[in-house]
């Protein structure tokens, strides 16, 4: 494709150097590029901790002939001025693989906690009315009951068109997928148009990105504020809703349980089997549930893939038979097959709120002890390792704090803070840094009744350590120490 052509829809381009007319074979994010490409457009990215622009001769000596750029550099490649490098990149990724989110119908999910299995739900729903569906998201990247490689939950633009390519190419007519906070701020979704997104829920996560919680609201906001979003679906119980509703221009209706909402529910009830309850629409028009998810958050999360399932104009059946038909989201609230008289439960819960969430959906079902597990990760929002221990401290039985992803943090220092919050509390707890031997305790630990949390991880299969990625699946972590306590 022409390098013009690729420009065709950019916003914010300040000018040009060099030849437009030549053709453009590659896409190149990373200036550590190791083979040969074909007529190369190479992305001057500038960050917080490296600026791409000083990377331009390398990537020429691997092909690259073409530059998109912030400031105009002193090389013979052909080089494009533009406002925002990261935006550019994301209409050109779209160009360049053929506008592919243009031929399905596009799914958001935003929020601090439940776009995974929110987006899950969604993802049954539209499988029931029929549509061949694509998931994009945290769990990683789905075609119908087939994976495929992601690690992200939204991707860089570049993957995230290439990989809708792959699914427009093979039918998929409409695509689930998470919105997070990072992705609208980076701009990679730019020039992506969703028939229908929600909004979730604000809870303290990523603060050491964002930096404040305002800031962290307002990139989730901003998605719904500028035609990205053609119809929403917003939480009327969660309180900076209101806000997105002054601004908003776009159609919506909301959906809640305690506050006045178009979409609500009733008459809910729970048990560790699953959560039964009553959609209503406007009041008038209801619909039985009964989900194999329990908790009250995956009410709301039902509330809000049903919300936007009648949006899109699906019928009821569809809309009930999509709910009822999943049986796990990996990763949450996830009991794993034991064979033993204690539960064990793998939940991602890395925030304050969602660790709150989780303990006490678990407690309503648990006969004799709650013992959890918990960590937090590096490099990542130190305020609120305090607060999760505090919050274990006061829910669980007993617990065990140990490392999580403490990437390039000292595991030691991270428990340290946890402990803070944990010492705040009466509640019992040992800290044993190695996470295995820490699973390896609580199993150990469980008797007759008990239910064992593992929280923080989920279906993570790795564990991030001073740069490298070590294979840690706990669901294999799990059965192998079993397997050795019985051998």
């Amino acid at each position: 494709m022409l390098l013009k052509e690729l420009l065709a829809e950019v916003p914010g381009i300040l000018g040009t150097r060099g030849n437009m007319e030549m053709e453009i074979g590659a896409l190149v994010t990373d200036s550590r590029i190791k083979e040969p490409v074909n007529g190369g457009l190479f992305f001057c990215i500038s960050g917080m901790h490296f600026d791409a622009h000083n990377y331009a001769d390398q990537v020429a000596q691997f092909g690259c002939t073409a530059l998109i750029v912030e400031r105009f550099l002193e090389s013979p490649l052909a080089q494009v001025k533009v406002e925002n490098v990261r935006s550019a990149m994301a209409y050109i990724a779209s160009a360049f693989y053929g506008h592919p989110s243009r031929q399905m119908r596009m799914i958001g999910v935003s929020g601090t906690k439940g776009k995974t299995t929110t987006s899950f739900l969604m993802k049954s729903v539209l499988e029931k009315a029929g549509m061949k569906t694509g998931l994009i998201g945290t769990t990683g990247n789905m075609i119908g009951e087939k994976h495929l490689p992601g690690n992200m939950t939204t991707p860089d633009p570049v993957e995230l068109h290439r990989t809708l390519r792959q699914m427009a190419d093979e039918d998929v007519q409409a695509v689930s997928m998470e919105v997070s906070a990072h992705a609208v701020d980076m701009h990679r979704l730019d020039g992506v148009v969703f028939e229908a997104a929600c909004y979730t829920n604000l809870s303290q996560d990523h603060l050491d990105y964002f930096g404040t919680m305002e800031r962290y609201f307002e990139a989730k906001k901003s998605f719904f504020m500028h035609g990205a979003v053609q119809n929403a679906a917003l939480n009327a119980d969660e309180e900076t809703t209101d806000s997105i509703r002054a601004d908003i221009k776009s159609p919506y209706l909301t959906f809640g349980i305690s506050a006045k909402a178009d979409v609500f529910a009733r008459d809910i009830e729970i048990s560790e089997n699953g959560v039964s309850f009553q959609i209503s629409l406007h009041g008038m028009e209801t619909m039985p549930i009964a989900m194999h998810l329990t908790g009250m958050f995956n009410v709301y999360n039902a509330l809000a893939a049903a919300s936007m399932a009648m949006i899109m104009g699906i019928d009821k059946e569809a809309i009930r038979e999509g709910l009822e038909s999943v049986q796990n989201v990996p990763g949450r609230v996830e009991v794993l097959d034991t064979h033993t008289p204690y539960k064990v439960i793998l939940d991602y819960a890395h925030s304050p709120d969602a660790l709150e969430n989780v303990l006490k959906t678990v407690r309503a079902f648990t006969r004799s002890r709650l013992i959890a597990l918990v960590g937090c990760g590096g490099d990542r929002d130190k305020g609120k390792r305090p607060m999760m221990g505090e919050i274990v401290g006061r829910m669980a039985d007993f617990s065990i704090l140990t490392s999580d992803n403490p990437r390039t943090e000292d595991p030691m220092a991270i428990l340290a803070s946890v402990e803070e919050g944990m010492k705040r509390t009466d509640g019992e707890y040992v800290l044993i840094e190695n996470r295995r031997e820490a699973i390896r305790h609580a199993l150990e630990m469980g008797c007759e009744g008990d239910v064992i949390i593992l929280a923080g991880k989920g279906n993570e299969t790795y564990q991030d350590i001073m740069g490298v990625k070590y294979p840690f699946d706990e669901k294999v972590v799990v059965q192998e120490l079993l397997d050795e306590m019985r051998a």
